[in-house]
């Protein structure tokens, strides 16, 4: 099973995009709930180079720290979904 983390804010509408496709997808994904004020996200930092959520990794395939909603729910598509090989 994949080893997904997600770094997440409460009530983002592009945290919740991701969350939806995970769900839809049936992957289990650990949450990481981070600050609301982006000067306390260092952990997101660390993760991607940037403050902002959400962030996806994927240790299994060698992603660190996938930024951009659009982007992550591409990359599960086709990594998980039906655009999987």
């Amino acid at each position: 099973m994949a080893n997904l983390e997600l770094y997440e804010l409460q009530g983002c509408p592009y945290c919740a995009k991701v969350v939806d496709k995970l769900d839809e997808l049936g992957l289990d994904y650990e949450s990481h709930v981070v600050a609301g004020p982006k000067s306390e996200r260092d952990e997101v930092e660390r993760v991607s180079g940037q403050r902002g959520v959400p962030v996806l990794a994927d240790e299994e395939n060698g992603v660190e720290g996938m930024p951009e909603s659009d982007d992550i729910v591409e990359y599960l598509e086709e990594t998980y979904g039906d655009g999987a090989a």
